[in-house]
């Protein structure tokens, strides 16, 4: 779901005084940080791109680069563009890998092809 039909559900749910829910699943949205946490490792043992990346964005924030890079080499296994944007950053700021010109514009083609924005932004400007 793109980030402009995710808006357009959460105006509909708010003209409407509706519960927010997903616009994906249609699963209430998480109430607590530890719900939140726990619907991601659900997600992620059903192999979802999304939340494996998620998880990966944890990982990196937390400074275990280790475990970012394995969490967005999976999702980026699966086709998800985010992840192999996101492989990018790592490479190119040495982040739990050597510094890798070659695998940097490899997962930013991978990503900008796909269609994620700022990879294509960035691919036009390298």
């Amino acid at each position: 779901i793109c980030n402009g039909c995710d808006y357009a559900n959460v105006i509909r749910e708010v003209r409407e005084k509706l519960d927010r829910k997903c616009p994906f699943c249609r699963h209430p949205v998480p109430k607590s940080e530890e719900e939140f946490k726990r619907n991601i490792i659900e997600r992620i043992k059903a192999n979802d791109p999304v939340a494996i990346r998620q998880m990966g964005g944890y990982r990196n924030q937390e400074g275990d680069y280790d475990g970012a890079i394995e969490y967005f080499k999976k999702a980026a296994g699966l086709g998800d563009l985010g992840a192999h944007y996101e492989l990018t950053v790592m490479y190119r700021n040495r982040h739990g890998v050597e510094k890798d010109k070659k695998k940097e514009v490899y997962h930013l083609e991978k990503a900008a092809i796909g269609g994620e924005p700022f990879a294509r932004h960035n691919l036009g400007v390298i």
